[in-house]
């Protein structure tokens, strides 16, 4: 997905074409950093330790990306610098800060490279943050999940006339000619099915959800054997408004044909 997984240029992907060779010019590991527009915030304990609209993303092949910002965005007094170093090979050596915020300390939450590889020298004197260190994240003042939410990565919705069948076995869990298709950077197409074309009658609710910080939180079902092979956003994110209830499956024991054609 984006730019550096799945069929991203930064990914080597194997599908896609381009009229030249840009690997005769770019490392087999590549590192791209540009500034980063949104403002972003952090929260722990309630408190805002970080604030910036000054970010920039760093992308790398076969990594999610990451933000880094200015050290003067935390608020004063919750960085203390720590011994503990390490080295990247395409960024260079990392040090590290711990995180105080009243009585909660997090273990060497940040890191910055003093004097980064020349493939990286933008983040030069920048600190990145772990995302699970913190409590929320915020783009501007919308809540944010997981990772940062990337800028080359799209997720589109079309309604379609495909005829889909869904079968664990031989038993067929849902058939639709009214599916609506998800296309999303990186991803094979999926097709979300209404609930009232699905046999909802074998399914059974799981305890399971996830998080995409593109489409939101998804809910999961279980078919007899088979867990979590369906899923649903009941309130999912704008840009994935149009599968709001509806049902896609995938996992191992179900079978999905479109048109005839096993997807």
């Amino acid at each position: 997905m984006s730019l550096t997984l799945g069929t991203g240029p930064f990914a080597r992907p194997a599908e896609g074409h381009l009229n030249g060779d840009i690997w005769s010019v770019l490392p087999a590991h590549a590192v791209y950093v540009h500034p980063e527009p949104r403002r972003i915030r952090g929260t722990l304990e309630g408190t805002t330790v970080l604030t910036t609209d000054k970010a920039v993303m760093l992308h790398e092949t076969g990594m999610l990306p990451v933000w880094y910002v200015p050290v003067d965005a935390f608020a004063i007094g919750v960085l203390a610098r720590t011994d503990t170093e390490t080295h990247c090979p395409f960024e260079g050596d990392a040090s590290y800060y711990d995180l105080h915020v009243g009585g909660t300390l997090v273990k060497d939450a940040v890191w910055f490279y003093a004097n980064p590889l020349p493939g990286a020298a933008a983040v030069a004197g920048l600190c990145s943050v772990r995302m699970d260190a913190l409590d929320e994240w915020f783009e501007e003042e919308q809540q944010v999940h997981g990772h940062p939410t990337d800028p080359f990565h799209r997720v589109d919705l079309r309604r379609s006339s495909r005829h889909v069948v869904v079968r664990a076995g031989d038993t067929v869990l849902a058939e639709s000619i009214a599916p609506v298709a998800l296309f999303e950077t990186g991803f094979p197409t999926r097709f979300y099915l209404p609930e009232s074309d699905v046999n909802t009658e074998l399914l059974v609710e799981s305890a399971t959800t996830t998080y995409c910080p593109y489409k939101g939180e998804a809910h999961y079902w279980s078919v007899a054997g088979l867990d979590d092979v369906c899923w649903s956003y009941p309130e999912p994110h704008d840009e994935a408004r149009a599968a709001a209830g509806l049902r896609c499956f995938l996992g191992e024991g179900i079978t999905t044909t479109v048109d005839g054609v096993e997807a």
